[in-house]
C-alpha cells in the first residue's frame, strides 16, 4: 500500500476513535467549569438552505429545554469541492426537506410553491443591519421562516425599501470564515465544544451530550425534540406484504470507499428482504476517482459522523485502510465475478466490512484473499477477475443512471421514481414502500 495512504488512514482512525472523543469532551467540559462559561452553541444557518430552516425550527425548543446560550451566525456553505454538484444539491435538498418536514409536522412551502428567491439579497441586507443587536437571532429565524414557507408577501414587506450596501455580503463572508476556522464547511450546523452536528438528523447526539452534562432544565417539556428520533425509527414487516410483489426493483448505488455506503448496505439488504424486493447493487467509483476531490474538513467530519452512526446501529467501524485507487478497481473486478457466482451480496458485505472495520488492505493479494475466502470465491478466478476491466462500462452506466435520477453521491437508493440519498434516509424509503403497500395486505409493525 502507498505509505502516504497508510499514514493518512492511521491518522484518521486515531482522530475518530471514541477514546479520543471522550478525552476531548472531558477537557472541554473541564475548561468550561473552570472558567464558569455557559454551554454555548454556535449555530450556522443559511437563508436559502432548507436544512437550515428545519434546524432553526427547533432552536426555541433547545433554549427552553436546556441551559444553553445560542449564538446564531447567518452564513453560507463553502462552495467548490465542498459542494461538487451544487446545482443538483439545491434541487434535491428542497425535495428531501419537503419529505422531512411532512414527517416532522413542520410547515414547508405552505404559503407558496417556491421560496421568494427574488428577495434573497434584500433579506440578507436587512439581517446584516441588525447584526450585533439583541433581536438579531429572532430576525434571522423569522426571515428564514418566511423564505421557506414560501411567504412572498411577507418577504416583500420585510425587504421593502432595503438598499444594497454590501453589508450583507460582508456578514456572510465573516461568518463563513468563522465556519472555516472552527473546522466545518456546511450550513445547518451546530458547533458545541469541539464537535459538529449537522441538521435535525444529528440533533439527538447533541441532546444526549447535554443530558449527560446535566444541562437539561428541570421539568422541561422535551416532547417535540424527542419526536425527531421517534419519527425516524424504522419498523420492518414481519412478513412481506402481498402487494410488494408488484413493486419495481430496489437499486442501491454505492462506493466501496464510502463509509456511509458501508453503514447502509446491510440495512438496505434487510429492507429488501423484509418486503420481498429484488435488490440491484450498482457500484460507482468514489468521487475522488471521478475527479471530485474531498477536502480535509469534509473527510474528517464524514468519518467522525460515520463513527457515531456506526455506534448507534451497532456496526463495527473505525479500523480501516483507504482503498482508493487500486483497491477500488480490484473490488470492482471481484464484485463482477462474484455476481456471476451468485455471491455478490456476500462479497460486497465482506469487502465493505474488511475495508472499514477490519483494516484489510484490498489493494494487496494478502488482503483481498481474506475477503474472497470469507465469501467462498475461488482465488485463481478472483485474481483473473482483477485483471479484467470489463466492469468499467457497467460502473459508468451506474454513475450515469444515478445522476439522471438526480443524485451525485452515495449511498443513493432508488425505487421506481423515488430517490433518496444518504444512509440516514432508510426510514424515508421504508415509509414510501409502506405507502405503496398500504392495501391491508401483509402485517406491518
Amino acid at each position: 500500500m502507498n505509505p502516504k495512504l497508510r499514514l493518512r488512514s492511521r491518522l484518521v482512525t486515531f482522530l475518530i476513535s471514541p477514546r479520543l472523543r471522550s478525552f476531548r469532551r472531558a477537557l472541554a467540559e473541564g475548561a468550561r467549569r473552570v472558567t464558569g462559561r455557559p454551554h454555548v452553541l454556535k449555530v450556522f444557518l443559511e437563508l436559502d438552505d432548507p436544512y437550515s430552516y428545519l434546524l432553526g425550527s427547533y432552536l426555541s425548543d433547545l433554549e427552553s429545554c436546556y441551559d444553553v446560550d445560542i449564538e446564531l451566525y447567518l452564513t453560507q456553505a463553502l462552495g467548490g469541492p465542498h459542494r461538487p454538484r451544487a446545482d443538483m444539491l439545491a434541487v434535491y435538498a428542497e425535495q428531501d426537506c419537503e419529505r422531512l418536514a411532512r414527517e416532522l409536522g413542520v410547515p414547508f412551502l405552505d404559503r407558496g410553491r417556491a421560496p421568494p428567491v427574488e428577495h434573497r439579497r434584500a433579506l440578507i441586507e436587512l439581517l446584516a443591519k441588525s447584526h450585533g443587536e439583541d433581536h438579531h437571532k429572532e430576525e434571522v429565524l423569522g426571515a428564514i421562516n418566511t423564505y421557506w414557507r414560501g411567504d412572498a408577501e411577507g418577504a416583500a414587506r420585510l425587504a421593502g425599501g432595503v438598499e444594497p450596501t454590501g453589508r450583507g455580503d460582508k456578514l456572510l463572508a465573516e461568518n463563513e470564515q468563522m465556519l472555516r476556522q472552527l473546522g466545518h464547511y456546511n450550513s445547518a450546523t451546530i458547533y458545541y465544544a469541539g464537535e459538529w452536528y449537522w441538521g435535525v438528523d444529528r440533533l439527538h447526539y447533541l441532546l444526549a451530550r447535554l443530558d449527560q452534562l446535566g444541562a437539561a432544565r428541570a421539568g422541561a417539556n422535551k416532547t417535540r425534540l424527542a419526536s425527531i428520533r421517534q419519527v425516524m425509527q424504522v419498523s420492518l414487516p414481519v412478513a412481506p406484504p402481498g402487494t410488494a410483489r408488484e413493486l419495481p426493483p430496489l437499486e442501491l448505488f454505492f462506493s466501496f470507499r464510502s463509509p456511509y455506503s458501508y453503514l447502509a448496505i446491510e440495512r438496505v439488504f434487510s429492507i429488501a428482504d423484509a418486503f420481498g424486493l429484488e435488490l440491484k447493487l450498482r457500484p460507482v467509483l468514489p468521487m475522488v476517482m471521478r475527479g471530485l476531490p474531498v477536502p480535509r474538513a469534509k473527510l474528517i467530519y464524514i468519518t467522525r459522523d460515520a463513527m457515531r452512526e456506526a455506534e448507534r446501529h451497532g456496526i463495527p467501524f473505525g479500523r480501516f485502510v483507504d482503498p482508493v485507487g487500486a483497491g477500488i478497481e480490484r473490488c470492482m473486478g471481484v464484485a463482477a465475478y462474484a455476481r456471476g457466482e451468485k455471491r455478490e451480496r456476500e462479497f460486497v458485505l465482506n469487502a465493505a466490512e474488511g475495508v472499514w472495520a477490519r483494516g484489510v488492505d484490498v489493494a494487496t493479494d494478502k488482503g483481498m484473499r481474506k475477503i474472497t475466502a470469507r465469501t467462498g470465491l475461488f482465488w485463481p478466478d478472483a485474481k483473473a477477475a482483477m485483471r479484467n476491466d470489463t466492469w468499467r462500462e457497467v460502473v459508468k452506466e451506474n454513475r450515469d443512471a444515478m445522476e439522471e435520477a438526480g443524485s451525485w453521491g452515495v449511498p443513493t437508493m432508488r425505487l421506481g421514481d423515488f430517490v433518496v440519498w444518504g444512509q440516514d434516509r432508510d426510514w424515508l424509503l421504508v415509509r414510501h414502500i409502506e405507502e405503496l403497500c398500504d392495501t391491508g395486505e401483509g402485517i406491518l409493525i
